[in-house]
């Protein structure tokens, strides 16, 4: 994976994923002392990740998920969050979506929901489970499993 211009997107927490990965596995000889600051970031911020939904995520379900969400006229943060934190209920939605009760109807509310649960695995599900996977064999989504 390639971040183009890291200053001009927000990363979903699966890109993050990915690329701290990829770093993580390219650096294992002597650190300077910077260099072990940022191993200790990495390292952290993996094991924060791996706990979420991104870890069951890949680059093909990521896509297809953003494109399904184009007729709801969201915007890119919002579409963003609904990937990063596969909400389940309404009032998840409401959250994310700024306005979402003048913004969308609750038809459109029901829809965002069966698109997140159709598009993007469920960390809960069973392993080897039930649920469908559009996007293949089991890539690298989230997976959260200690939700509060």
């Amino acid at each position: 994976m390639e971040v183009v211009n890291d200053q001009a997107a927000m990363l979903s927490n699966y890109e993050v994923f990915s690329l701290l990965k990829e770093i993580e596995s390219k650096g294992k000889k002597k650190k300077s002392r910077a260099q072990q600051n940022l191993a200790t970031i990495t390292y952290e911020t993996l094991k924060y990740l791996s706990n979420t939904p991104c870890t069951l995520q890949n680059p093909e379900m990521v896509a297809e998920f953003m494109e399904a969400l184009g007729p709801y006229n969201l915007t890119k943060a919002e579409k963003l969050q609904l990937l990063n934190h596969r909400p389940s209920s309404a009032v998840e939605i409401q959250l994310i979506i700024e306005e979402s009760e003048e913004r969308l109807t609750e038809e459109q509310i029901d829809e965002l929901l069966q698109l997140v649960a159709d598009k993007l695995p469920d960390p809960n599900a069973p392993e080897g489970g039930g649920e469908e996977e559009d996007g293949g064999e089991g890539g690298t989504e989230r997976m959260e499993e200690e939700e509060e």
